[in-house]
């Protein structure tokens, strides 16, 4: 099997499992009611909940023009920015050609001759950076949700949060010495990245107007960004979807109102995320600091 046929074949399989997931979520829901919620929200908290996303993606990119000033790539937070918007384009948009991360990496290689190996280790480490804030902001979220079943789980939730951290030091340490310096600079980052998200969602709440089981929809959404990363749909389609309903099931929302939330970030991120067309056609010049 060449390299082609099989990226196809991998491709044609995700989108048919996005739109099964997508097709079994819409078997478990009332679309007229998920329209119904979107119709009656406020439109000014959707606005800013947009310009968090932004910001949450304009720290993530400076997040990995750290990892690559360490390697060698001292390019400007201008031609990152830009690549970095490219990168989401390709993700999301053209599935069946390279990804984001490869492109990336495949530029920065090509540029500056940093090393297959560290340019792949820097990508994988600012993806892990950024789970690593998801999941302490699970746990958190995990202590204040009101259920029982987190309840007897306590201290171990709480013990996660520090081993979590101390593992992901000792990572960087034992395999990748040339990134410390900058540890806690991304582990920075990756605060502000998650965090502002987490903001955007309660804004999604607020123009719904909803008050109730906040911890709990956060809780779901954290939960549901560590799922979508596992790449089997296309961008996340159809998978945070399904974590946004089962969750739901499990913590006693309710599953319309919480695929609505997942509905509304996912086109908020893809409306950010088309802008990178721009580059696609005239692609962005890497800049290196003078």
């Amino acid at each position: 099997m060449t390299e082609k046929l099989r990226k196809k074949l991998i491709t044609a399989l995700k989108i048919i499992v996005s739109a099964a997931l997508i097709y079994f979520i819409f078997t478990k829901i009332s679309l007229e009611d998920i329209v119904s919620t979107l119709k009656k929200s406020n439109p000014l908290y959707l606005v800013l909940g947009v310009l968090l996303v932004v910001f949450s993606k304009v720290m993530a990119a400076f997040r990995l023009n750290l990892y690559f000033h360490e390697i060698g790539v001292k390019i400007t937070q201008i031609s990152n920015l830009r690549l970095y918007l490219l990168g989401m384009f390709y993700n999301l948009f053209l599935p069946g050609g390279i990804g984001g991360d490869a492109y990336k990496g495949y530029v920065i290689q090509k540029e500056y001759k940093s090393g297959t190996k560290k340019v792949v280790s820097v990508l994988l480490l600012d993806r892990l950076s950024g789970m690593l804030l998801i999941f302490i902001y699970a746990c958190f979220s995990a202590l204040l949700v009101k259920s029982s079943f987190f309840q007897d789980f306590i201290w171990l939730i709480v013990f996660a949060i520090p081993l979590s951290i101390v593992t992901f030091w000792f990572l960087h340490k034992r395999f990748f010495s040339y990134t410390l310096p900058i540890f806690w600079k991304s582990v920075s980052y990756s605060a502000l990245v998650q965090l502002s998200q987490l903001i955007c969602i309660l804004c999604i709440l607020k123009s719904f107007s909803i008050n109730l089981a906040t911890f709990e929809y956060l809780f779901v959404f954290l939960v549901s960004s560590i799922i979508s990363v596992v790449p089997l749909t296309i961008g996340g389609i159809g998978s945070r979807e399904v974590t946004f309903l089962y969750g739901a099931e499990w913590l006693g929302l309710d599953a319309n109102t919480s695929i609505s939330i997942s509905f509304v970030f996912f086109l908020m991120t893809a409306l950010i995320s088309l802008f990178g067309i721009i580059y696609h056609f005239k692609k962005p010049k890497l800049e290196v600091i003078s």
